[in-house]
């Protein structure tokens, strides 16, 4: 195929190089001396992972493709199709408003339905790759233990890639036409966290309300869903076939999904660049101008900074989805603290350090914006306030935040159980402040834009992070039952906290 300039084989390959360089920022965060320790890092989780596997689905490797086998297998591939839709649709829309170059596109001598339609087929590629790394592993213990029919699993993972990013972009462009460019980033990203959540929090409300466990696995296993499953020749059974190594499903699907793909592509690329126009103007002018005439109402530097804190992440579209996200899936925890009010404590005992451990990892991803992802750091850096003043607002609003999104389920828990509450609301305090002094000691100035990226920017910060929320929960989950005991996993969370701290650049500068 020709290479020349303005061709979909040229546009391609400036792609994947663009790719290619986001991937390698990605993995080594600018430091090409971190490849090396990145390669390793992939290996040991590829051999974690193939372990993982084994004790999971070793034992389904030889399994007859019956109906309960084809019932777990279409809800597998269900949950992971949905959310390679929402990476889609945060792609497509990434698309939209996140490019820099339309200009110089619009410009341009060239076709450009032939770069948008390459754009539309890079999404699909980056979904299916992204979700390879996680199937690949179960798919090749299944192979190794079950056979070559295994190998079918590879083709739908394609063939859901495809699918899902013609459904992404459909609802993209429908987003567009029904509420406006304007509304469309910030809704485009609640729907996308929405799909993405919504199987695998359905499948545990129900086992919840049905089966009083929070085990998605019992729905999907249950006498009721099996009974009501259509029979073993369905075509609704189609995927879990190709799974399976059906050569006619296997077909029948892939083709079916490059076919959706390619009328995505044929009816959106023409079009694509109007809608990018559209999305590009969108801006804070007629925001601005409105708050123009609002009154002005003086306040104290504290509260104000807190204000622009809270004011960012509101206007955040990106931050919104991925908090949304965290913030759906304490909806399981919610109904089963529900279910089980004043018939016991151990569903109570399960909750305490869920919400303990999501509010860490909350507070840590707040605290990375407010901290390292000041975009005006010379401006507040001259205000002419104490400088701790400025941190002290912005760690007041972090914990402001977390306490908007958990004080419901406190409330909710104390009704249940006051000792379980109190002790979930210390913890959730101490996770979230620990997360945070961890991002103050590594702070470096970024972009608020590298959000999604901030785990590369240090690997130390990230894993200490990880490591102090995990033992923050299970203090407070040791601390529900018996006080004493929780004195061993409080001491090995603060020997994290000293570690974090002595390994922390500041220090080492000092």
């Amino acid at each position: 195929m020709s290479a020349e300039p303005g061709t979909a084989v040229w546009f391609a390959r400036h792609e994947a190089r663009l790719a290619g360089r986001d991937w390698l920022a990605m993995m080594t965060a600018g430091r090409p001396e971190r490849l090396r320790r990145a390669a390793i890092a992939i290996a040991v989780f590829v051999i974690f992972m193939h372990i993982v596997a084994y004790w999971m689905v070793g034992r389904y490797a030889n399994a007859a493709p019956d109906q309960e086998t084809l019932v777990m297998i279409t809800g597998s591939a269900l949950l992971s199709w949905l959310l390679m839709i929402s990476q889609a649709m945060e792609s497509t829309t990434r698309a939209f408003y996140a490019r820099s170059d339309l200009d110089l596109i619009l410009a341009s001598p060239v076709q450009t339905s032939k770069l948008f339609a390459v754009r539309i087929a890079t999404v699909a590629l980056a979904s299916t790759m992204m979700a390879l790394p996680l199937a690949a592993p179960f798919i090749n213990v299944l192979v190794v233990l079950g056979g070559p029919r295994w190998l079918g699993a590879y083709g739908l993972i394609v063939a859901m890639g495809a699918a899902a990013t013609a459904l992404a972009v459909g609802l993209t462009v429908a987003l567009f036409r029904v509420v406006g460019a304007k509304r469309t980033r910030f809704v485009a990203q609640v729907v996308a966290a929405v799909i993405g959540a919504a199987f695998v929090i359905g499948l545990q409300v129900a086992a919840i309300l049905s089966y009083g466990t929070i085990s998605r696995l019992a729905v999907l296993q249950s006498d009721t869903v099996l009974a009501h499953a259509p029979g073993t020749g369905s075509m609704m059974w189609w995927p879990a076939r190709a799974a399976l190594g059906d050569p006619v499903a296997l077909v029948i699907v892939l083709a079916a999904s490059l076919v959706l793909l390619a009328a995505a592509i044929a009816i959106v690329a023409p079009r694509f660049g109007e809608y990018a126009v559209a999305a590009g103007g969108v801006g804070y002018g007629a925001v601005a101008r409105a708050r123009r005439q609002a009154a002005f109402r003086p306040t104290s530097p504290r509260r104000a900074l807190r204000r622009k804190e809270w004011m960012l992440l509101l206007r955040d579209p990106w931050l919104m989805s991925q908090t949304l996200m965290q913030m759906l899936y304490l909806v399981p925890p919610a109904v089963l603290l529900w279910r089980n009010f004043g018939t016991g404590n151990a569903a109570l005992q399960l909750l305490v350090p869920v919400l303990v451990m999501a509010a860490g990892q909350l507070g840590g991803g707040l605290a990375w914006l407010a901290i390292s992802g000041e975009d005006a750091p010379d401006l507040v850096a001259t205000a002419p306030i104490p400088a701790r003043f400025i941190l002290v607002a912005k760690i007041e609003a972090v914990l402001g935040s977390i306490a908007v999104v958990f004080a419901p389920l406190i409330v909710a828990l104390a009704f249940a159980s006051p000792w379980h509450a109190l002790v979930t609301g210390c913890g959730i305090v101490i996770a979230a402040l620990a997360a945070t002094a961890i991002q103050l000691w590594f702070r470096s100035q970024a972009k608020r834009s590298q959000f999604r990226r901030r785990q590369v920017s240090s690997r130390l910060a990230t894993f200490a992070e990880a490591f102090s929320s995990i033992g923050w929960a299970a203090t407070a989950a040791v601390a529900a039952a018996a006080i004493p005991l929780a004195i061993a996993p409080a001491l090995l969370a603060l020997l994290v906290l000293a570690g974090a701290w002595f390994m922390s650049p500041r220090l080492r500068n000092a």
